[in-house]
């Protein structure tokens, strides 16, 4: 083990550095911070506790070193910190508290990567996206990169290989308010969700908000709109009159009005335990089917953005139906429910 990660544990003086495990997530009982371990042992990342800072608690099980997946590491993303609370449950936290992790068109594009990434391992069923510290989810773009970056296009100093830098990806904001996807991504609101920030939380699959969390889409009142795709997910999910109440406007929207409107699936008991209630959630959808993760949330979506349901039935089926019912998923959950037992899923195959 190098000196380097030598040098760190030592400060922390709690850990015992031949118990650590390449890849492993380390959560001291108590300690403000978690650290992770490079898979070649030459550096220990410690950053403070995702969602609240010093006073957010991960749940229990969080703790106790859950490896990282096996296969390929994530790809790079620049101020997300990226864990796995389970083997089947990535966690990216956004890391830029003194923005209140605004995203520029770069982490944008690193973030679509990652979700790529994601629906591509093996080993992943659900994924959650959540803001470090109190204050904000996301607050949005980073409006003085894009404006900096506006006028650089405008004077003819970008050049063609570059636009990508100033312009989102398909996917949408943060690489994720247009994803379709195949596996869900739920969102852990810890505090302010604008402009993108709610973008993402609309097109999220399940989300779960602190009861101090609020909601907005300011664009209009500085000159802009939202274009991450949010204004036509907002209509569907609120319809047209209460859309038009937010995104003409301006205004904030509580977590109980965003509740109430449908616009978050729940609300979480208290501020420091909103990662907790998402973790659960994604921890149920992992102990399904990975073929029936898949599937379901492909017909849910395809019902969503088609307008005739039977046409979204349709589509889902004739797509799905035959290789859903020949996989070795799903004989194994028939099987267990015949066979009063507890199912023992494998890999996703779809």
């Amino acid at each position: 083990m190098s000196t380097e990660v030598d040098k760190v544990l030592g400060s922390k003086g709690k850990i015992d550095a031949s118990a650590l495990k390449l890849g492993y997530v380390i959560d001291v009982p108590r300690d403000l911070y978690i650290s992770i371990l490079s898979l070649d042992a030459t550096t220990l990342t410690s950053r403070p506790r995702p969602g609240a800072n010093s006073i957010a608690r991960l749940a229990s099980d969080y703790i106790n070193m859950a490896p990282l997946p096996p296969g390929h590491n994530p790809p790079l993303v620049t101020d997300v910190d990226i864990t796995f609370p389970t083997p089947q449950i990535l966690l990216a936290t956004i890391n830029r508290p003194k923005k209140l992790n605004a995203i520029d068109y770069p982490l944008a594009h690193q973030l679509s990567r990652l979700w790529d990434w994601y629906d591509a391992h093996p080993s992943l069923r659900c994924a959650i996206l959540t803001g470090t510290g109190t204050k904000a989810f996301c607050a949005g773009s980073d409006l003085l990169a894009i404006e900096r970056g506006q006028k650089l296009k405008e004077e003819g100093k970008v050049g063609q290989e570059e636009l990508w830098k100033y312009d989102m990806p398909e996917s949408g904001f943060g690489g994720m308010s247009r994803r379709k996807g195949k596996k869900p991504i739920l969102a852990a609101v810890n505090g302010l969700a604008l402009g993108g920030g709610m973008e993402m939380v609309l097109n999220s699959d399940i989300s779960v908000a602190s009861p101090t969390a609020s909601f907005g889409l300011p664009e209009a009142t500085v000159g802009v709109y939202a274009y991450g795709g949010g204004l036509p997910r907002l209509v569907r999910t609120v319809g047209l009159h209460a859309a038009s109440d937010i995104a003409l406007t301006g205004r904030r929207v509580s977590a109980q009005e965003a509740f109430d409107l449908r616009i978050v699936s729940r609300i979480a008991k208290t501020l420091e335990s909103v990662l907790d209630e998402t973790l659960e959630v994604a921890k149920q959808i992992a102990n399904i089917s990975p073929d029936g993760i898949v599937v379901t949330r492909a017909a849910l979506r395809e019902a969503w953005e088609t307008a005739s349901v039977e046409r979204a039935f349709q589509l889902v089926h004739e797509r799905y139906y035959e290789d859903l019912m020949k996989s070795q998923n799903s004989r194994e959950g028939l099987a267990a429910f015949r066979e009063k037992r507890k199912a023992t899923w494998r890999e996703a195959k779809l």
